[in-house]
């Protein structure tokens, strides 16, 4: 994977005065002295990590090849969006039976009565596993999503239902242990020392991928990979953290706005993903780069306008491929009544490309720092690397703008006021304080 910079208006020079910083920030973050140093784990998690777990992973994905139609994930935040991100890039939307894998859907993530009640008819009609992630087993929206699809899973399979639900949890506290434990389910642990947003390449991520038919081992490559390019603390040939030196840069020449572009569809939940990652690690104390995304050409046709000439408060992170899994050739056309024989002979991935040169130099033109990140394939070896890149790009870039990378304080918020609102005991006060305030 390669960082282009040139056409981000940041200096090599720049960039390079960070080195010191950069170097006395990782120095605390490898010796755990850093501000959230306990939530660090990932850093190291597969080197310090038994391959049994893996192996049992492989086994299990197999497992549920052979049994089921489809695998139910039930989660939210960082325990469904780096499995989805990575399913949803690397499958077959249109042809799903040509997939390696079983179908995977995913709950727990919203509180929207429709979207789960139009699930539970299609799973009733399957043959199903579930897979439920959760630290405590108490979050709300996946609280809510499994009691549902256990009850439906009990009806359907009697006593087989507890062999086909994975707990994805605490390693020993928490009401989803306690409920595993009860009921005989398989469990794989959270890590302590890894938060949700940083658990992609732990169990909670790598549980659906391998029932997708992701291979495991090409993931582990290219953790391996990034480990090895990103983890160190040296400036000048690490782009992970140059990237988040740039970003600290154009943060204080105004630019308060990232946005992630694409040009692949199946490429979508990788920017939910890195908006999450970015979101909450540097959202905080006033602080941090606003994470937003685009997929090109799509949203040229309704964002395109508003970063030509809106206001020059942004800049964007461009993902491109250098090889991609497939392509069609653009046909000749007798009578050419669409003018579009000049395309004659090219591949839509040609043409696609051109927008992406085209786009790039009207946007750098009109005043939109551009960072762009070449990468050699859209397979699981480089995706498993482009998110290792991004993790530790966010952790050095919420350090370099002076917040905790790792907590989400005010997460809870909204959770406080929703239970207060739906009457949950110990929020009587403030049930009063607000309805008081939605009522005049």
């Amino acid at each position: 994977m390669k960082l282009n910079v040139e056409h981000s208006g940041i200096s090599q020079e720049a960039v390079m005065a960070h080195s010191g910083a950069v170097a006395e920030i990782f120095k605390t973050m490898v010796d755990r002295t850093a501000v959230g140093a306990e939530f660090l784990g990932w850093m190291d998690y597969h080197e310090k990590q038994n391959p049994e777990v893996f192996r049992q992973i492989m086994a299990l994905g197999e497992e549920i090849k052979e049994k089921a139609q489809a695998l139910v994930v039930i989660g939210i935040g960082g325990s469904y969006l780096g499995a989805r991100a990575m399913i949803e890039a690397l499958g077959n939307r249109f042809d799903p039976g040509e997939n390696p894998g079983v179908l995977v859907y995913f709950a727990g993530n919203n509180l929207s009565g429709v979207y789960l009640e139009e699930l539970l008819k299609v799973i009733r009609e399957k043959d199903i596993y579930v897979n439920v992630i959760s630290k405590s087993g108490t979050t709300t929206e996946p609280a809510i999503a499994f009691r549902l699809i256990r009850r439906l899973m009990e009806e359907k399979y009697g006593g087989e239902a507890r062999h086909r639900i994975i707990a994805t949890t605490d390693a020993s506290r928490g009401a989803l242990r306690a409920l595993a434990e009860e009921e005989g389910y398989r469990t794989f642990t959270i890590p302590d020392d890894i938060g949700g947003r940083y658990s992609v390449f732990t169990p909670v991520g790598l549980v659906p991928m391998a029932a997708a038919g992701i291979d495991i081992e090409a993931i582990l490559a290219g953790i391996e990979a990034g480990n090895q390019a990103y983890r160190h603390g040296g400036l000048e040939d690490n782009s992970a953290h140059q990237y988040a030196v740039m970003r600290k840069i154009l943060l204080e020449k105004g630019k308060n706005i990232e946005i992630l572009v694409n040009y692949e569809p199946g490429m979508v939940f990788i920017a939910e993903w890195f908006k999450q990652l970015f979101g909450e690690s540097e959202g905080k104390e006033l602080k941090g780069i606003y994470p937003s995304s685009a997929l090109f050409s799509t949203d040229l046709h309704s964002l395109g306008q508003y970063i030509q000439e809106g206001q020059r408060n942004l800049f964007e992170t461009v993902l491109t491929f250098e090889a991609l899994p497939r392509d069609v050739s653009i046909p000749w056309d007798e009578e050419d009544r669409d003018g579009l024989n000049y395309l004659t002979g090219y591949s839509l991935n040609e043409v696609n490309k051109k927008a992406f040169e085209g786009t790039l130099l009207a946007h750098v033109e009109g005043g939109v720092p551009n960072i762009v990140l070449r990468i050699e394939s859209m397979d699981a070896f480089n995706l498993a690397k482009l998110l290792t890149f991004f993790m530790f790009s966010c952790a050095m870039s919420g350090y370099l703008i002076g917040v905790n990378p790792f907590n989400q304080p005010g997460v809870e918020s909204y959770k406080n006021n929703m239970f207060a609102l739906l009457g949950k005991t110990g929020y009587e006060d403030l049930k009063k304080t607000l309805e008081a305030k939605i009522h005049g």
